[in-house]
C-alpha cells in the first residue's frame, strides 16, 4: 500500500447555498435550503417548478476574454470559477512550484445539457451550418 499523503490546500464552492467557500458552509450549518423556485426557464409545463439554482453568478468574473465566455458552457464557467478560489485559497505561489503535483477534483453529471437544447433548436430551425463550431468541447464534462 502507497503511505503517501494527500493534502487539500484550498477549496472553492459555487452552489444554490451560495457563490463562495463561506456562504456556502454557513448556509449549510444553519439548515438554508438551495431549493427555490426555478427561474433561469419557463417551468410552466412542468409539474415540478422548484430546484437547485445558483444565482448572482457572473462568468466575466472568471474569464478575461469575453469570447471564453460565449465558448463555454454554464457548467464549465462553474468549475473555473470554483477551481480559481480554491487556487487563491491555497495561497501557493504556483509560479514556485512543480504543477504535476497538484490536482484539482471536479464533478459533473452531466455537463453543457444547455448548449445541447440551444444547439439543437438552432439546427432544427436554421440549420446546420448555423450550429456552433464550440458544440461538441461545450458538452464534454472534462472541459470543466
Amino acid at each position: 500500500m502507497n503511505s503517501r499523503r494527500v493534502v487539500i490546500t484550498g477549496m472553492g464552492a459555487i452552489t444554490p447555498l451560495g457563490n463562495d467557500v463561506e456562504t456556502f458552509w454557513t448556509n449549510l450549518k444553519n439548515g438554508v435550503s438551495g431549493i427555490r423556485t426555478i427561474e433561469s426557464f419557463d417551468t410552466s409545463a412542468y409539474d415540478c417548478r422548484i430546484g437547485g439554482e445558483v444565482r448572482g453568478f457572473d462568468p466575466k468574473t472568471v474569464f478575461s476574454n469575453p469570447k471564453d465566455v460565449r465558448r463555454t458552457d454554464r457548467f464549465a464557467q462553474l468549475a473555473m470559477a470554483a477551481a480559481k478560489m480554491a487556487m487563491a485559497d491555497c495561497g501557493i505561489a504556483m509560479a514556485n512550484e512543480n504543477p504535476d503535483r497538484f490536482g484539482v477534483l471536479v464533478s459533473s453529471g452531466i455537463g453543457g445539457l444547455k448548449t445541447l437544447e440551444d444547439q439543437y433548436t438552432i439546427l432544427l430551425s436554421k440549420g446546420p451550418r448555423r450550429v456552433s463550431a464550440f458544440t461538441i468541447p461545450m458538452l464534454i464534462s472534462n472541459m470543466a
